[in-house]
């Protein structure tokens, strides 16, 4: 079968031709962890990169782009060989969340230590991860990194499909697309979505704050938006938060239009002053944010993966750890289907990678849609229950460890190699 779309390149007008066992669409984070999970194999992967530089990091400045990392993606990294890059780098753990409801008194607060754990898990800048993980890949000759390619066009064969840019052709048993939630690879393969516009749009920043983060994850419900100050320690001083403001498209414009005194008063006011006054601010970005989830997952010789699967809204830092969950089940069906004779692309073990994978992601989507919903509405009675629920958990020990260990990210669907206590390499 074959997808064609009008961006196709006829193979005879490219200047290279290469045949690979599995061509990763996608240099992020998800592309590379996939790339690194396969590369002891003998198996010949490409990972295709259309930026053509990869990202900066700095000792000074903070990548507004940051991920709450739970400890099952932390065990891939660390079994990845990335975790003491990144560690080296900036990573800050946070030990606490604190969650409050910003139209009444009720408040949520809990500790690892109820989970008989020392952290919850830790922000990293996304560059950190991203170069970290590239930096892993270094040696090996069975994985080419491809950056600075924009994919033209797919074309699906019985055992072999094309990936077509504006300067070569590759051929491959199995397209993986780690593309982001705009994936043009899922498009050309004919996956269906559904989807629908969170009305939201997401402020993302770095600011300084007048009193040290305490290793605490933070986050006010707001009428028309969660609002989340994320620790960032820089060196050992923890004065820095990276915040994630969700609120309407209009109030995002507002507040990205701000001079920076402004849009800091304005912070402090919403956040209710918990760590003083914020003193600074860098460069601020906003992003729509749409939730979005593929019907099918894999077809036969191709896997969407992270964002090209599902996106949730960023609430809970959920998407990049329900990504690497991903990564790990796909390597995981990959390596076996290989270890046996069977074809990488063979649509069974594909199908093994969804049946373990699609359940916890749709249960993670509805969870998050709910809570959005309950924390944004307004009527009364919704109000009180939402202030009662939180107060009433507060005091249940053996509900707070069930979310300690949600946040841990030791769920369903989790691959056996990265569960506590198992030993075994990649």
């Amino acid at each position: 079968m074959s997808s064609d779309h009008p961006d196709h390149h006829d193979a005879t007008e490219v200047q290279i031709c290469r045949d690979f066992d599995v061509v990763i669409v996608g240099g992020g984070m998800s592309g590379l962890a996939l790339a690194r999970t396969l590369a002891d194999s003998d198996l010949q992967i490409a990972v295709v990169e259309a930026s053509s530089e990869g990202p900066h990091w700095s000792i000074d400045q903070v990548d507004p782009r940051v991920s709450a990392l739970s400890e099952a993606s932390r065990a891939l990294l660390s079994r990845l060989g990335a975790w003491p890059e990144m560690v080296a780098r900036r990573v800050t753990p946070y030990t606490h969340m604190s969650v409050w409801d910003g139209e009444g008194t009720g408040a949520l607060s809990f500790h690892a230590q109820e989970a008989g754990v020392t952290l919850l898990g830790h922000i990293v800048e996304n560059s950190v991860t991203v170069q970290a993980l590239q930096q892993t890949l270094t040696g090996y000759d069975n994985v080419v990194l491809l950056r600075g390619h924009k994919a033209t066009g797919l074309t699906l064969g019985e055992s072999s499909h094309q990936l077509c840019f504006d300067d070569m052709v590759l051929n491959t048993a199995l397209v993986v697309a780690c593309d982001g939630a705009q994936s043009r690879i899922r498009t050309w393969a004919g996956f269906n979505t559904r989807e629908w516009d969170y009305g939201h749009h997401a402020l993302v920043t770095t600011v300084q704050v007048e009193q040290p983060h305490q290793g605490t994850a933070w986050q006010r419900f707001l009428p028309d938006g969660p609002l989340a100050f994320l620790p960032i320690t820089k060196g050992e001083d923890e004065h820095w938060c990276s915040i994630v403001w969700s609120t309407s498209p209009a109030k995002a414009e507002a507040l990205q239009a701000m001079p920076d005194a402004d849009f800091c008063a304005e912070l402090t006011r919403a956040f209710e002053s918990r760590l003083g006054q914020v003193m600074s601010t860098d460069t601020r970005y906003t992003v729509p944010l749409r939730q979005r989830h593929a019907v099918d997952y894999v077809k036969p010789g191709v896997a969407l993966v992270a964002d090209a699967a599902h996106t949730i809204h960023p609430l809970a830092g959920q998407g990049v750890n329900l990504g690497f969950l991903d990564v790990a089940m796909l390597g995981d069906c990959i390596l076996e289907a290989h270890a046996r004779g069977d074809a990488v692309g063979d649509l069974a073990w594909l199908q093994r990678y969804q049946a373990r994978r699609q359940p916890d992601n749709l249960a993670m989507m509805a969870a998050m849609e709910g809570l959005k919903r309950l924390f944004c509405a307004e009527a009364l009675p919704l109000r009180w229950l939402r202030n009662r629920g939180l107060d009433r958990v507060s005091k249940m020990p053996w509900l707070r460890r069930q979310l300690v260990t949600q946040a841990l990210g030791w769920r369903q669907g989790t691959s056996e190699r990265l569960k506590p206590g198992h030993t075994v390499g990649f």
